[in-house]
């Protein structure tokens, strides 16, 4: 028997809200998408609930319309501005030599137990990422094997418990009922990772409109993540800023002509900027390499911090599969060469995987 599935992701620049039947074999078919400016929302975070629950509403509504159904509970993207990675493991003895679900369920709530999880903070994922039977072999799925001692390594994320009460309102005021949380770097690596590169160990990078959200995978489970309050908006303000110019103005030059790598031709062009002048229209000959320039000191600085956090992660060494970029930031020209020689991994430019519908 099929059912129907909402899902919305409540970005910083965008919500996107999303319908999809599921079949009996599992797979989603798509049967109607909403997407609307995100208002109250700011570098991830709920800013006005009014404004927001609105967006969501509006977004919601649309892909109903599309799709014709009517659905009030929702599966919510949780922005890493909120979150906290922990790592932690535990050690539980099998009294029957046999490890079933109720000695995993045990070994799993006691690394949740054994976590310094803030009082502030609440749980939102606990994935385990190796499990070792009698301290030395290792299991993929320990589910039935003999051992006398079962030991999990846990990926505990939790999330501040004012900034999830802030989100869980808005999405209440739009008229929906949370069927569950998932983070968003998290719903990111599952739609644009292959099983491959979580096999041999990834960093996915979704870089958004105000925020970048980082995940690293190895040996197929998520090992960290981390958020950082910066993205392409901040290069469209840059912009701006550098060549008086309005906000809107720098998006389209960023869009149109933002280029990390400038050839021999691109150097000799320049480009007329109106700026804001009050009264007349006043344009202004700007070079590419002026453009390029803003462009590329904001884009070196974010992803140097990028790079920062992976050394951080102590996970650099175990992303065989290099790194993934994915999001809108990710489009402008030149990414992958830029990102490559930064993080000095192979750079690959990702779009999720598709789905029917």
């Amino acid at each position: 028997m099929s059912r129907i599935i909402l899902g919305v992701d409540i970005g910083s620049t965008k919500i996107c809200a999303i319908i999809a039947e599921i079949k009996d074999d599992g797979i989603p078919h798509i049967v109607g998408t909403g997407i609307h400016k995100a208002e109250g929302v700011k570098k991830g975070s709920i800013t006005n609930i009014e404004q927001a629950s609105m967006s969501i509403r509006n977004a919601v509504n649309d892909a109903k319309m599309v799709s014709g159904e009517q659905i009030d509970k929702a599966i919510i993207s949780l922005s890493g501005a909120y979150t906290k990675s922990i790592r932690e493991s535990a050690i539980v003895n099998a009294p029957h030599n046999e490890i079933g679900l109720k000695e995993i369920h045990r070994v799993m709530q006691t690394a949740i137990y054994n976590a310094a999880i803030p009082e502030d903070h609440v749980l939102i994922h606990a994935l385990p990422y190796e499990f070792r039977l009698d301290g030395q072999s290792y299991a993929e799925d320990p589910m039935g094997m003999s051992a006398s001692r079962l030991e999990a390594f846990v990926h505990i994320v939790t999330a501040k418990k004012t900034a999830l009460e802030n989100l869980k309102r808005a999405v209440r005021e739009a008229g929906l009922e949370i069927e569950n949380i998932v983070l968003s770097s998290y719903a990111s690596s599952i739609a644009v990772l292959s099983d491959e590169e979580k096999e041999l160990g990834v960093a996915c990078i979704d870089m958004g409109g105000q925020t970048c959200d980082l995940m690293v995978y190895s040996g197929y489970s998520m090992r960290y993540c981390d958020f950082l309050s910066v993205g392409s908006h901040n290069v469209t303000i840059d912009l701006a800023t550098a060549l008086n110019a309005h906000p809107n103005t720098a998006e389209e030059i960023k869009i149109e002509f933002g280029k990390l790598i400038l050839n021999e031709e691109d150097k000799t062009k320049s480009i007329n900027v109106p700026m804001m002048a009050t009264g007349k229209n006043t344009t202004k000959l700007v070079s590419m390499e002026i453009i390029h320039a803003v462009i590329f000191a904001r884009v070196e600085e974010t992803l140097k911090l990028l790079e920062k956090s992976i050394e951080k992660s102590g996970l650099k060494d175990k992303i065989g599969a290099g790194i993934t970029l994915t999001g809108g930031m990710a489009n402008l020209d030149g990414m992958q060469e830029c990102a490559s020689s930064i993080f000095r991994k192979p750079v690959r430019i990702s779009r999720p995987i598709a789905v029917d519908g």
